[in-house]
């Protein structure tokens, strides 16, 4: 897992070899005024915009979930996200079998540790990171841009 700020996303792009233009495109973008809902951004990578009302964490907790296929770079546009973590090596409570057409797995633990993001930040989700994202204090709305990455 890596959490920064937007100012510094152009120090990942050498991590997979689709960073750089998902880097670009999250530069090029107007994140705040985009469009609600999916799009693709060109081969591997994907964009999923939203603009809800937080959840709770125990709401979150309930699909803390990981992915095989993809990394998640996800971005705070606006609002305080809460989000939940623990690496997947930790994980003992499978729930359920791995969905193959989403990309997703569930766990039934619980967290490790809770961060904070901010408009202007960033957090990407490797495999082996199993996160409980959406929280918010108060049912406070929180606009993010999640890029699928195909590994």
């Amino acid at each position: 897992m890596i959490i920064d700020s937007l100012a510094n996303l152009s120090k990942y792009t050498s991590l997979h070899p689709l960073f750089a233009q998902a880097a670009a495109y999250i530069s090029s973008t107007d994140l705040v005024n985009a469009e609600i809902g999916k799009s693709d951004i060109a081969e591997g990578l994907k964009a999923i915009y939203s603009d809800k009302a937080g959840v709770t964490a125990a709401e979150s907790a309930a699909k803390f979930e990981c992915h095989d296929k993809n990394i998640d770079i996800q971005v705070c546009i606006r609002g305080n996200e809460t989000i939940g973590w623990k690496s997947r090596n930790n994980c003992t409570q499978p729930k359920g079998e791995y969905n193959p057409e989403k990309d997703v797995s569930f766990y039934a633990d619980a967290p490790d540790m809770y961060f904070n993001l901010t408009g202007g930040q960033f957090v990407i989700f490797f495999p082996e990171d199993v996160h409980a994202p959406m929280i918010a204090v108060d049912d406070q709305p929180i606009k993010k841009l999640v890029i699928k990455v195909k590994i």
